[in-house]
């Protein structure tokens, strides 16, 4: 479940950093000192049964939505109903990410490097409305199910992702870090809000921050919390997107 983890330098850290030692990102602490996250055995079983049996709830509960927005999809546009996408998993290892598809079949990136825009017109109405809602993200519990992806853990990026118009790789050095665990449906970044197309490189940098500091903090607990705050946030609180 865990890769071979070398946390973020001193070298690579923020004057604040290098000063502190130690960051918090909404509540979690970052040592920047080294101390990564070892995971037990027990905790690997424990998390790979949370993903089956939440995944396997999570389908049988949600597969009469998941019916209506297959046809909604295939109404609306011509194309498959699904959209897969080449991301990087687990010690970057790649793999194809499931989505429902919302823009027109012409108009899918596969490569990923293309983000979104405000009204993009690539985006369908009904794409639009699963993208806001994230319900698009859904069919990546069958990829759970699978052993690509986990529940929750540093979403999946496609290669060469850009942040601020650079590659992540070059605006973050430690990038690479969060390819420690299974990527997630959710985690602890989108958890606090921060999703979404990353242009602004001071946000882009604390996404990375989020994904350290839960690898570094990893639990059971922790992963329930993040599962909680993420339905609240999608489904009661409106701040999904």
């Amino acid at each position: 479940m865990l890769g071979q983890l070398e946390m973020p330098t001193l070298a690579d850290a923020t004057g604040e950093e290098r000063e502190a030692g130690v960051t918090w990102h909404s509540g979690l602490p970052v040592n920047w000192k080294g101390g990564g996250s070892s995971q037990a055995p027990l905790d690997t079983f424990l998390k790979r049964a949370l993903d089956v049996v939440g995944a396997l709830v999570g389908i049988c509960a949600l597969g009469p939505l998941l019916i209506i927005v297959a046809v909604m999809i295939k109404a609306s546009s011509p194309g498959p109903v699904l959209f897969r996408q080449r991301r990087e998993g687990l010690n970057g290892r790649a793999f194809d990410a499931l989505k429902f598809r919302s823009m027109r079949e012409a108009d899918c990136d596969a490569s990923g490097v293309t983000q979104t825009r405000i009204n993009d017109p690539r985006v369908t109405p009904v794409g639009r409305f699963i993208r806001k809602t994230s319900i698009d993200e859904l069919p990546q519990l069958f990829n759970v199910l699978r052993g690509d992806m986990s529940l929750v853990g540093p979403r999946p990026h496609v290669a060469n992702m850009l942040a601020g118009g650079r590659l992540y790789r070059d605006l973050v050095p430690y990038y690479g870090e969060r390819l420690a665990m299974r990527p997630g449906i959710t985690g602890w970044a989108q958890a606090n809000g921060l999703r979404g197309p990353t242009r602004d490189p001071r946000l882009a940098r604390e996404r990375i921050d989020h994904d350290i500091a839960y690898i570094q903090n990893f639990s059971i607990w922790l992963d329930l919390k993040i599962i909680v705050m993420t339905i609240v946030r999608e489904f009661f609180t409106g701040n999904g997107h």
